[in-house]
């Protein structure tokens, strides 16, 4: 007897599986900020009391409370969500800086959370004295030789602070402590952004030490970006 084989094909039935995820993206605000008519001229510094000092610049420096860019975009301006942001209780661990070089503080604004950390560096070849004046925050005034190490401070409340050297008095900056973390500083653009926020209403406000303060009202919804400009106005 024979037996016949009989080959079945069943044809083979791949199921795909496709799994769906939806990723929750948070919105930000961007945008510039400009200066309308003619802003005040900077004015030149005499640097000759610090002759280590004077040697590095090829031209004289010149102050730095009103700095405009192309097209009047307006520098040292900072731009932060005074109203809407989440609670944020824990500063961040990374410190910020400021350095005293050629006699000048760098950067003209440093902006920092409420209780973070600040370091003070001095690279120049001098002394220097770096004279916080808060109201609402504990008053400091310390010397710092040049090769020393950093100073170390922090703030425990929001406030715009003006900050001098008493040896060298054509040396200002300002520290502008903050609760947000959602701030930036503008720089020779003018461009800022704001990034991670999630959908609500926000206040945002910009700063300048010399044109004052503008605030905007916006509400973003989920993954959106707003564009909000700031325009301050010379005064004639």
């Amino acid at each position: 007897m024979r037996i016949r084989r009989i080959l079945i094909s069943i044809p083979l039935i791949v199921f795909s599986c496709t799994t769906i995820s939806s990723a929750h993206t948070n919105g930000g605000v961007s945008g510039k900020v400009t200066v309308e008519g003619a802003p005040p001229r900077p004015k030149s510094i005499n640097m000759s009391a610090e002759p280590g000092c004077a040697k590095m610049y090829s031209t004289p420096p010149t102050t730095e409370d009103v700095v405009v860019g192309p097209g009047g975009a307006l520098e040292n301006v900072v731009v932060y969500v005074s109203a809407g942001a989440p609670p944020e209780s824990t500063p961040p661990d990374v410190p910020v800086s400021i350095t005293q070089k050629g006699c000048r503080f760098a950067p003209h604004v440093v902006a920092m959370q409420v209780n973070q950390q600040l370091n003070v560096i001095n690279s120049d070849s001098t002394s220097h004295n770096i004279h916080p004046l808060p109201t609402a925050n504990r008053e400091w005034n310390k010397a710092q030789p040049p090769g020393t190490t950093p100073l170390s401070e922090m703030f425990a409340r929001e406030e715009f602070i003006p900050v001098k050297c008493n040896i060298h008095p054509w040396m200002h900056s300002y520290f502008v402590v903050l609760k947000t973390s959602h701030y930036a500083v503008t720089g020779e653009s003018g461009a800022f952004a704001l990034n991670n926020l999630p959908p609500g209403k926000y206040t945002i406000t910009a700063w300048h030490e010399t044109f004052g303060t503008q605030t905007q009202e916006i509400t973003l919804s989920t993954e959106e970006s707003a564009p909000v400009n700031f325009v301050f106005k010379a005064k004639p």
